[in-house]
């Protein structure tokens, strides 16, 4: 997953609109014009960093000669210390977009340090760690962006992106069958059919019905393991709910295909990255 160039800009553009409003009154009190400086902009801490491109983009929309030379890429691990960029411009233009560069950096850096941490967690077994839709209003393709830099994978990008039947779905439809029934029928050529299922009895229902996918919800790790031998063949398994760092594993030896973790965007901290400014020589 790439970012598209157009994506970047518009966000940019429009966290630089909500920062700085009529103008950054104390740069334009304080700093010439004409003055020049040099960033440094390095981790504070151990992680996996991501959104470099929207950083850069910062800075070259508030000055168009500015030089913004990445020391690392979107997806490397970067320790305590570590230069992420250098980046040379006007002096107002390093002061007004420090904290935007800043915000995206430190947010993006760390979703993807959070994802790693999943990935590593389930690594040498077959489940794949996945981002779902509780990401930021306005920000859910950085956010998925992000996931992908550490490691994980994205579920639907939106509503129009994938089939997924969920527990208020199956109330409206009128049972789990008659969903499922219904969304075969309808779906779109070639379009997968997953369900949302809380127990063993769902499960069975959907797959009888011809589910492509179970969404295993919030099933204690002996549920999980019998719905996934109940499956084998027949449809493939996710597991969600309750999903941590301390339980990732054990929910992968179950045999599951896919775990997905709302926390890798709604929770993340964001990773310690700052900006240290000088005078251009």
């Amino acid at each position: 997953m790439t970012l598209p160039p157009w994506v970047i800009r518009e966000q940019v553009q429009r966290a630089l609109a909500e920062d700085i409003g009529s103008g950054d009154i104390t740069t334009e009190l304080v700093v010439a014009p004409d003055a020049r400086g040099v960033g440094r902009i390095l981790a504070k801490q151990a992680g996996v960093v991501a959104g470099l491109a929207l950083a850069e983009t910062t800075f070259l929309t508030l000055d168009e000669a500015a030089t913004f030379t990445a020391c690392v890429s979107d997806g490397d691990a970067v320790r305590d210390g570590q230069d992420l960029a250098k980046v040379s411009a006007r002096m107002a233009a390093l002061l007004t977009g420090e904290r935007t560069a800043l915000n995206f950096l430190q947010r993006m850096s760390g979703i993807a340090t959070l994802t790693s941490q999943f990935v590593e967690r389930v690594r040498g077994l077959p489940a794949r760690i996945a981002d779902t839709r509780k990401t930021a209003p306005g920000l859910r393709l950085l956010d998925k962006y992000a996931v992908r830099a550490g490691g994980g994978v994205s579920h639907r990008l939106g509503l129009d992106d994938g089939i997924l039947i969920k527990d208020n779905h199956v109330a409206a439809a009128g049972g789990v069958k008659k969903a499922v029934e219904l969304a075969s029928l309808r779906a779109p050529h070639g379009m997968k059919v997953e369900v949302e299922v809380s127990t063993l009895h769902e499960a069975g229902e959907a797959i009888e019905a011809g589910a492509d996918w179970l969404l295993l919800d919030n099933m204690d790790i002996p549920t999980l393991r019998e719905a996934v031998a109940l499956a084998k063949g027949k449809a493939m398994t996710e597991a969600s709910g309750q999903v941590k760092l301390d339980n990732v594993r054990e929910i992968a030896e179950t045999g599951v295909q896919l775990i997905s973790v709302g926390a890798l965007t709604h929770s993340a901290p964001a990773l310690d990255i700052s900006m240290e400014i000088q005078t251009a020589e």
